[in-house]
């Protein structure tokens, strides 16, 4: 049983897919497909069905998961435990975001990170809060930024702040020039938003629950910036957080505050606390924290 046997195991079985787990991992399918196969050769038990549209763990699967998990956290861990031994900042830093942040924040603060740590190296996630949450669990993510989600009571969220909600609308939108928006003027929009697994999805969608309002939903997508694009080109409206609006992905739209009390949304730093902590990764989440805070309408 070789170490990137079980990592391959724990890829297939995390992406249901030979596909998409040998992309993950930077091999080609055949060569992680014949791996598979000679670990199951090893244990005597097949490891996955192999169905048309889907690939599922067997019994065997099941059993072997947690151990697979457990083998390469440790491996991941003591490879840390060495490297952390230097007082330099150093090192691979995976970080994980959920698109919301991911994109609006991530390119200032690694570029600002990098001139003061230079010897870091990263590599990115996005997906949603729970996804990203089992990543932690797994030991593939040091760092997660994140709206609350679904997450394992395990886990340990730092909060960094609470940010605003606004209104997007096209330019010449009846609402454009309006100082606050209440939630009764909305109660002809049609709204598009995310996929209901975004957190910020959620929260949305929460709020116009809360306020008595069921919008025509027009459209439903995985990313802010096709959406913000849709609004521009005059579809309908949606809501956005604020750190959104002072990038360039808003062109032909306008962003106007809600009423008092305006609605926000929580931002949080997740960390596994069973995971040793290196120091590039105390320092990226104390750089993440000061530039979340000090962000344009941070607070």
């Amino acid at each position: 049983m070789e170490i990137h046997q079980l990592r391959y195991f724990l890829a297939v079985a995390e992406e249901g897919n030979f596909s998409h787990a040998a992309e993950r991992e930077h091999v080609s399918q055949p060569a992680l497909s014949h791996q598979i196969q000679k670990l199951e050769g090893e244990l005597g038990q097949s490891l996955f069905d192999r169905l048309p549209r889907a690939v599922v763990l067997t019994e065997a699967g099941r059993s072997l998961l947690p151990y697979a998990r457990q083998i390469l956290t440790a491996i991941a861990d003591a490879r840390r435990s060495v490297v952390g031994l230097e007082d330099e900042v150093a090192g691979r830093l995976s970080v994980g975001a959920v698109p919301s942040i991911a994109l609006y924040l991530l390119p200032r603060l690694i570029v600002n990170f990098q001139r003061a740590y230079p010897r870091v190296t990263f590599e990115l996630f996005e997906d949603t809060t729970e996804k990203l949450a089992q990543r932690l669990e797994d030991g593939t993510l040091d760092i997660v930024l994140a709206s609350p989600g679904d997450t394992t009571p395990s886990l340990k969220h730092h909060s960094l702040g609470r940010e605003r909600l606004l209104l997007l609308v096209p330019e010449k939108h009846r609402l454009a020039r309006k100082n606050a928006i209440k939630w009764s003027d909305l109660a002809e929009e049609k709204f598009l938003l995310l996929h209901e697994v975004h957190a910020l999805s959620i929260a949305v969608r929460r709020l116009l629950a809360a306020n008595h309002l069921k919008p025509e939903l027009v459209l439903q997508g995985a990313q802010l910036v096709t959406i913000a694009a849709m609004v521009a080109a005059g579809l309908g409206v949606t809501v956005v957080p604020e750190m959104m609006v002072h990038t360039d992905f808003v062109k032909g739209c306008v962003a106007v505050p809600f009423a008092s009390p305006s609605p926000t949304r929580e931002l949080v730093l997740i960390r596994n606390p069973l995971r040793f902590e290196t120091n590039a990764a105390a320092a990226f989440r104390e750089e993440a924290a000061a530039a979340l805070l000090n962000r344009p309408g941070g607070g």
